[in-house]
């Protein structure tokens, strides 16, 4: 039967007369047989230039398009004490609404009458500045009062100087004619002396003219002494006008510091007044974040903090909310020497977990069960995976995905490369290389306008 001896066994026994030999070695067996191989290799044959799409496939999860629909915690930014739950798990609430209500555990902020108590020490400050800013006027006054004032005296004292000025002149001329007058009276008594020796006129006319000589002396003596005082009352002048300037000089500048005292005060209290404003204002937003709301319609998942009484710190996680209209959307991990092959605008087969489905890679429109997507965003950093991960939404030209799939399902998708040969793909399959590297026609037709314009 083997061969491995020279002994044949079909020659020396006959067995064409058994039942067996005749239904397997008839010539009409051989002749279907060999039919059936010739149209089998001719079907593979064809079968082998059917076109195949490349794929690359990945495993991701189901996820939401925009950030602000995925899944989010609620946290308080104040430490506080749970009082009172208005919702519970699965609870539809809407943008605004109250979920808890929590209460107070800093000492600083247990006055129920905060807010009020604050505004009333705002009205007191803001009087103070009222009276501050009186003060200021006040004294803005009192030194223009003190200014026209030095100049009305200015005046009195120029006046005065210019008084005692003419009275010198005035006294000098005096003088002047004092002296004149003794001049004459001298000659008139030396004449009288004259006549009287030669014995023309008597002892009593020498005597009346002596006399009339000493009265002009005196009077000369006395005329210097008008003309000293009045040099004196000049420079009393001069000195009242530096006295005068020097005295309003002082006042204007007390004066001044006192208002300057009284800005700087009026400053100081208008920044108390704004730090209490601050602080109503704080104190007011305070209030309002005693009561958690929900940021936007969604469903209440899952209540991290429990019970009433609880007490958690600033930034603690409060509760659970899930968007309740999202888009949904696929991430996908892709390896890093597939990512090249990846761009955006791909179409992509998605399979979801759940969703039966028959899976030809290489023949997406007879795939069954799939769902079309496009790649919308490629991330540019590695995961932790050690993975790329890639965005993909529904394909707006393909049927809808389905309703019932929720977010964060696991997914399998298939990102459709190029089209070819289903032999090209054997070769390159039992070869392990990679898939063709190319480029979509959108950005092969951008890259040759780029090189033809000038």
């Amino acid at each position: 039967m083997l061969n491995i001896s020279n002994n044949k066994l079909n020659k020396t026994i006959d067995i064409s007369h058994y039942k067996a030999f005749q239904k397997v070695f008839h010539k009409r067996h051989f002749k279907h047989f060999n039919r059936f191989l010739l149209g089998f290799t001719i079907i593979v044959i064809i079968v082998l230039f059917f076109p195949w799409t490349q794929n690359i496939s990945g495993n991701g999860f189901v996820t939401t398009l925009k950030p602000n629909q995925r899944p989010q915690t609620i946290q308080s930014p104040i430490p506080g004490r749970i009082e009172e739950w208005h919702v519970q798990e699965g609870d539809l609430v809407k943008k605004g609404d109250t979920i808890l209500r929590i209460s107070e555990i800093k000492n600083d902020y247990f006055d129920p009458n905060l807010v009020e108590r604050t505004g009333k020490q705002i009205k007191a400050k803001e009087m103070s500045v009222t009276s501050y800013q009186g003060k200021v006027k006040a004294l803005e006054s009192q030194v223009q009062a003190l200014r026209n004032e030095r100049v009305l005296k200015l005046k009195q004292a120029k006046n005065k100087l210019l008084q005692s000025r003419l009275k010198v002149k005035s006294d000098s001329i005096d003088l002047q004619a004092a002296n004149t007058n003794i001049s004459i009276a001298q000659r008139q008594y030396d004449r009288v002396v004259q006549l009287e020796s030669e014995g023309l006129k008597a002892v009593t006319d020498v005597e009346e003219k002596k006399l009339k000589l000493q009265e002009t002396q005196a009077k000369l003596i006395s005329q210097e002494n008008k003309l000293l005082a009045s040099k004196n009352e000049v420079l009393n002048a001069q000195i009242e006008i530096n006295r005068v300037e020097a005295t309003y000089s002082e006042k204007i500048s007390k004066a001044q510091s006192n208002k300057f005292t009284a800005q700087s005060g009026q400053f100081d209290t208008e920044a108390q007044v704004t730090k209490l404003e601050n602080q109503y204002t704080n104190y007011e937003i305070r209030n309002d974040l005693y009561f958690i709301k929900a940021p936007q319609d969604g469903y209440i998942n899952k209540a991290i903090q429990s019970g009433i009484g609880e007490t958690f710190k600033e930034g603690d996680k409060l509760v659970n909310i899930m968007p309740s209209h999202y888009d949904l959307a696929v991430e996908m991990y892709v390896r890093p020497i597939d990512l090249p092959l990846v761009h955006l605008g791909e179409k992509v087969r998605v399979q979801f977990d759940g969703w039966p489905a028959i899976i030809f890679s290489g023949w997406p429109n007879v795939s069954y069960g799939t769902y079309g997507g496009e790649i919308v965003a490629v991330e540019t950093f590695i995961s932790d995976n050690g993975k790329y991960r890639i965005l993909i939404s529904p394909d707006k030209n393909d049927h809808a995905w389905p309703e019932g799939v929720r977010v964060g399902s696991g997914a399998n998708t298939m990102a459709l490369l190029e089209d070819v040969p289903i032999w090209f793909e054997m070769w390159r399959q039992l070869n392990g290389f990679p898939p063709n590297y190319y480029q979509p026609e959108s950005k092969s037709k951008i890259a040759s306008t780029k090189k033809s314009s000038p």
